[in-house]
């Protein structure tokens, strides 16, 4: 044993896996990402092992620490024992019971916890919620994934699934959303609606587009969420005013939030949460402009994440190591 004990923390999304050896601190020592190997079940969690074994022995061989857990944050609906994936809307998870089918395939101790619920409990150990007693963590990458911390304690609620807020309907019989309804929250703020968003300027308006249009070499079909991204940082102003449109709808839905969960803080963070303010300035102000009892009521602070990519990894991480999932 070389004294320094590390968990090992995985965030599986529907596009990506990531995995980081991680301290009691929450410093992520070393990682590996790698895209997620299509939907089906067998793959991914091949995928997971892989990663878990390559970490495994890069640890051993760099003299990292030793290894003494594995959490696993899952881009799906957990059930309130921790050990099986309800459904994923963007995975083939369906009643999968994840924890028993890892466990059987590594020699480590398995927990298993919400992805969201990870970057949330992240956020409060060692990020912008650190301090605060109540707050909610809002994920946006293809979806829209959330974690509630209140009293020191990731509230899951009675089936493990508390914190979706991704599929909160916000325009009834709106756009059809990947987990059969319409008008959820996450087909309006969300990497997918930034992606539609600009697939319709560029129909409708190609030359307003142009930028949006080379990013692709022309095809817009192929454009995703993270060009739209990237090309509001580089300045586009088209992109910007996508960005807003995607914005104003985030700070629709925060009112909701605040109403249920009434959190001192609410975090964004995910890969579109990267926008920082252009996104979360029009976000705070469609929520401060249509909070109910706007002007006698204390309003929640929102801000960016601090830990960026890594939130999921890392809370996934502290959870296994403190035998919370």
């Amino acid at each position: 044993m070389s004294g320094r004990l590390l968990t090992l923390g995985i965030d599986i999304g529907g596009t990506k896996i990531a995995g980081g050896l991680v301290d009691d601190s929450g410093v992520v020592v070393d990682c590996v990402r790698r895209e997620t190997p299509g939907h089906a079940i067998e793959a991914v969690e091949h995928a997971i092992v892989s990663v878990v074994d390559e970490l495994c022995a890069r640890a051993s061989v760099e003299g990292h620490g030793d290894v003494v857990a594995v959490g696993i944050g899952a881009a799906g609906w957990v059930s309130s024992d921790r050990s099986t994936v309800l459904f994923s809307p963007h995975l083939a998870w369906r009643n999968t019971q994840l924890r028993a089918d890892l466990s059987d395939r590594m020699s480590l101790p398995v927990w298993v916890d919400n992805d969201a619920n990870a970057a949330a409990w992240a956020e409060y150990r060692f990020g912008t919620a650190r301090g605060h007693d109540t707050a909610a963590c809002v994920t946006l990458g293809t979806g829209i994934g959330g974690g509630v911390i209140s009293a020191g304690r990731l509230q899951r609620g009675a089936f493990g699934v508390a914190g979706e807020w991704g599929h909160t309907r916000v325009v009834p019989d709106g756009r059809r959303c990947v987990c059969g309804n319409r008008g959820c929250w996450e087909q309006y703020a969300s990497g997918r609606a930034l992606a539609r968003a600009g697939k319709e300027l560029i129909e409708v308006a190609p030359a307003a587009a142009s930028a949006l249009l080379a990013t692709v070499d022309g095809d817009g079909s192929r454009l995703t969420g993270a060009d739209v991204t990237a090309a509001a940082l580089a300045g586009d102003p088209a992109a910007i005013e996508l960005v807003r449109e995607v914005g104003t709808w985030l700070g629709e839905g925060m009112v909701t939030i605040a109403m249920i969960v009434d959190p001192s803080v609410i975090v964004v963070g995910g890969g579109v949460g990267a926008l920082g303010e252009l996104l979360l300035g029009p976000a705070r102000e469609r929520f401060l402009a249509v909070l109910p009892g706007r002007g006698y009521r204390p309003a929640a602070e929102i801000v960016e994440a601090r830990l960026g990519a890594d939130a999921g990894m890392i809370g996934a991480a502290d959870l296994a190591r403190n035998k919370l999932g």
